[in-house]
């Protein structure tokens, strides 16, 4: 069937050559019903409806359409015109259809030289199918014409006509889609109802209402609906007009803005007058921003405060804010990246060079290289050196700056408790600054460099923000692609930034921070390892500083050793350095006064007391078992591991067993004294102690240096240990120590930081450390330089403990 025909000339507008075309049909040339066939060739109309009473152009092209122009021509030329109820639709039948449409007579036809046809019809009336008489095309069907009728009082009809004329003559007026000969034969209508038809038919609207409007057989009604019509249009045409005013005022008074910027240029330039400072920033600050080819966000927001700085007076507030704004836009490196070149091989005499020891640090960072230059990958690193003070972290970052061929930058955190020192302050502010990390980017000026946050376990918060939250955002690699800085506003590519942070201890570290980080741990030095650090690296550096050579000062290795042991007992070197400082400053005194000739200089170990006075740390009674009751344990802070040790005293009393602790315990600590006590009363019998000796005594449990908090499950067994020596009158050997828990059944459980315990045993002439079994697996990663000069005996019962200390006097 049919797809019907879309494609007419809009009434009442005339064609360039055609004269006929947009004129209404005189009423009386229009035919009575029993002038009419009763039955029509029904046209689909897929467009919108025609109204009766028009002459109008329609063009045909479909194959099927022509045929039924030649069917209709030679059945007398009367067609049916109805609209579809859907548009492009495959029309079969009448039910596809409305049930109104609009009889016309083709007076003219055309035909193209493709086939076409070019028709020209004239509309005469409304009519309803009644029932198809034919299927297939064409379709042919019996039709009853309709009349209208007036609804109402003919004052009425008249004064609601009149109101159509005068809206429709405002509207003509205010918009150019009305020609003046429809503005002459739309005011020479003298029937409502064609009025009504006529306007419908002109107003832009949907197919529905249209065909609403034709259906409608009441003049009165029809009159209504097209009056709403008009004032619809009336509407639209003043929304029209307003934007189109807008927008033309907003064009001018850009044009304008424009015009008197060049003649104000060109006025500047024939008088010779030099641009005064704002002129100046504003075409350096153009020139730059041009150069960075910004897209998206950024180039938007960067012109609208270009355009902002250029209106602004010098003297404004915001002048500052803005013109510190665009300095922060121009000097970051948007573009700006440093070549990373990962040579393996250099990367790893660089670290031998600058780092002595540290073996098992070093190579995880040389895997850490090796698994980026494998990946080729560009994006950053984030990864975390937890260590005792003086340990060599900053150092090492350094180093992988270095080893990666990328600047470095660092900046602490310590201490910072306001989180706009991360993500900077709003603009809205006065004196409003970009966070540390767009700072940071201004200074290295590159976007892929090597950042340090120093002291990341020592962030605080306050009613000014949580720092820590605001970090999430920089060293998270699923977000720092897109950071957006609180005065920036504009999002800024981090992940192309390598952070490496450092902590003495993860305790501290919220836990969703410490989860976006790879930890890498540095315990700390042996012996050997700060002598060897100290000739390479501390002793040359600290001549060089206080104005001596090699030449004029030399160390022997028992000077260096009585150095580490007697006046920088720590995990690091930082002490050490300030040593040798002091030396050096008495050295350089005495060579300026004149009081030494005899050159070189060499520091021995009896001279040291000399120069540095006594000595705070030394191997005397303090770490020396004198009696029953004490117990040499281990303990890890966060400055490296320390040794603890451990005391105990029996009081007599008739009030039954009881345990006073003393030396700033911790709750923690406490629970473990208090396991240790109530095991030590079943297991001390076992080993030679009165079965009545707790019930008869008082203990008092204390541990030295009672000035300093400890906390901690590890010194269980030491404990236990001390009140076990205490019942049965056992003293001690010297030279052990011990490290774990203790479970309220006996069981020696695992502990933390055991190499950090192990040097500290080493510094402090231990030779006997017991440990946890479940520890025993640690000491392969400790190298021969921390194992070599002690015994580790693991165990897995307090027993076991007790039969090492007591049964096998060493």
């Amino acid at each position: 069937m049919s797809d019907g025909i879309d494609n007419f000339q809009d009434p009442l507008i005339p064609s360039d050559n055609q004269e006929a075309e947009g004129e209404l049909v005189p009423q009386e040339i229009i035919p009575a019903n029993s002038s009419l066939p009763p039955q029509l060739t029904i046209m689909p109309l897929q467009g919108k409806p025609i109204f009766p009473g028009i002459i109008l152009p329609i063009m045909i092209g479909n194959k099927s359409d022509v045929e039924i122009i030649k069917h209709t021509e030679a059945q007398g030329g009367f067609i049916g015109l109805i609209l579809t109820k859907e548009q492009n639709t495959e029309i079969t039948g009448l039910q596809q259809l409305h049930s109104v449409g609009t009889v016309a007579k083709i007076y003219k036809t055309v035909v193209m030289e493709d086939g076409s046809m070019n028709l020209f019809i004239t509309s005469l009336k409304r009519f309803k199918p009644i029932k198809a008489l034919s299927q297939g095309v064409p379709l042919v069907a019996a039709v009853e014409y309709l009349d209208e009728y007036p609804g109402a009082d003919p004052d009425e009809i008249k004064g609601m006509t009149r109101s159509i004329f005068s809206e429709l003559r405002s509207l003509s007026d205010n918009s150019p889609f009305f020609t003046e000969q429809m503005r002459l034969e739309m005011f020479s209508i003298d029937q409502p109802g064609r009025v009504a038809d006529l306007v419908s038919s002109i107003l832009n609207t949907d197919r529905q209402n249209q065909q609403e409007i034709l259906e409608t057989l009441n003049i009165h009604d029809r009159l209504e609906k097209a009056l709403m019509l008009i004032k619809r249009e009336q509407e639209l045409t003043r929304i029209q007009k307003r934007v189109s005013k807008e927008i033309n005022e907003r064009v001018e008074k850009i044009q304008r803005q424009h015009f008197l910027r060049e003649e104000l240029k060109f006025i500047k330039a024939e008088l010779g007058e030099s641009t005064d400072g704002k002129s100046a920033d504003y075409k350096r600050f153009r020139q730059a921003i041009d150069a960075l080819h910004l897209t998206g966000e950024a180039k938007e927001q960067v012109e609208r405060e270009l355009e902002k700085f250029e209106m602004l007076e010098p003297s404004s507030a915001d002048y500052g804010v803005c013109r510190n704004y665009l300095e922060t836009i121009i000097n970051l490196p948007w573009h700006n990246s440093s070549r990373e070149k990962i040579d393996l091989k250099h990367s790893q005499e660089l670290l031998d060079d600058e780092h002595y020891g540290l073996e098992d640090v070093k190579e995880r960072i040389i895997e850490y290289l090796a698994v980026r230059k494998l990946r080729s990958n560009t994006k950053g690193g984030i990864i975390c050196l937890v260590g005792p003070p003086g340990v060599g972290k900053t150092s090492i970052g350094k180093s992988i700056a270095q080893a990666l061929g990328r600047k470095f930058f660092r900046f602490s955190v310590g201490g910072m408790r306001d989180e706009a020192e991360i993500k900077g302050h709003r603009r809205t502010y006065v004196s409003a600054m970009p966070g540390k990390i767009i700072q940071s980017l201004k200074i290295t000026k590159t976007r892929n460099p090597v950042f340090m946050i120093d002291e990341i376990d020592k962030l605080s918060n306050s009613y000014q923000g949580d720092p820590s939250s605001a970090l999430l955002e920089v060293l998270d690699p699923q977000q720092n692609d897109s950071f957006r800085d609180n005065f920036l506003d504009l999002p800024f590519d981090l992940s192309q930034i390598f952070f490496v942070a450092t902590a003495n201890t993860t305790d501290t570290i919220p836990g969703p921070l410490l989860d976006r980080m790879e930890v890498i741990r540095i315990s700390g030095y042996t012996e050997h390892e700060k002598m060897e650090i100290a000739k390479r690296y501390i002793i040359p550096k600290s001549l060089k500083e206080h104005g001596l050579t090699p030449e004029q000062v030399q160390y022997e290795d028992k000077a260096i050793l009585g150095i580490a042991n007697g006046y920088a007992r720590e995990a690091g070197m930082r002490n050490f350095e300030k040593i040798t400082n002091r030396i050096h400053r008495k050295i350089a005194k005495r060579l300026a006064m004149g009081e030494e000739s005899v050159l070189p200089i060499i520091v021995k170990e009896d001279m040291l007391e000399g120069f540095l006075k006594k000595a705070p740390f030394r191997n005397d009674e303090q770490l020396r078992i004198t009696e029953p009751g004490m117990t040499m344990g281990l303990a890890w802070t966060a400055l490296g591991g320390d040794t603890l040790m451990i005391e105990a005293m029996a009081l007599p009393s008739s009030k039954g067993p009881s345990l006073q602790l003393t030396g700033q315990m911790g709750d923690v600590m406490k629970e473990s004294a208090n396991i240790a006590y109530s095991y030590a009363q079943v297991v001390a019998p076992k080993f030679g102690a009165p079965k009545d000796f707790f019930e008869k005594h008082h203990v008092h449990l204390h541990i030295p240096a009672g000035a300093t908090p400890k906390d901690g499950p590890s010194a269980g067994i030491t404990m236990t240990t001390a009140l076990v020596s205490l019942a049965t009158g056992k003293k001690c050997p010297q030279h052990w120590a011990m490290t774990g828990e203790l479970s309220l059944s006996g069981n020696v459980l695992p502990i933390g930081g055991l190499k950090e315990k192990s040097l500290a045993a080493q510094r402090a002439q231990i030779t006997n450390i017991i440990i946890p079994k479940a520890n025993a697996d640690d000491l392969k990663e400790f190298g021969e330089a921390v194992t070599s000069r002690i015994s580790y005996h693991p165990v897995e019962r307090i027993e076991e403990v007790l039969e090492l200390m007591f049964d096998n006097q060493l």
